[in-house]
């Protein structure tokens, strides 16, 4: 018996969701990174439960690119990550909007 195609939305809704709750009460950078990771995982489950539902590789093409573009934004992030500690000792968010050239 397969599993049908809301018991995966209803997983990608919840993901999605504790991405969203992470990134709006959050301060630190590195739960922001996790958050956003969280809610571009929810949209691969989506691409591929769609996929699978209409029986074609189109959404696993897209959640292969989406990995892909997670990959790059970790790298990003994690650079953003290094100068906020840098420059403050900590990785709060908040301290950010203090930065100036």
């Amino acid at each position: 018996m397969a599993i049908e195609s809301q018991y995966y939305l209803l997983l990608s809704a919840a993901i999605f969701c504790i991405g969203v709750y992470g990134i709006l009460t959050r301060q630190n950078a590195l739960l922001f990174l996790m958050s956003v990771e969280l809610m571009l995982n929810a949209a691969n489950i989506n691409l591929v439960a769609f996929s699978f539902y209409h029986g074609n590789l189109t959404g696993q093409v897209f959640s292969l690119f989406t990995m892909a573009l997670a990959a790059a934004e970790v790298a990003v992030g994690i650079g953003i990550v290094l100068v906020l500690y840098r420059n403050f000792e900590d990785i709060d968010v908040t301290k950010a909007a203090t930065m100036r050239w």
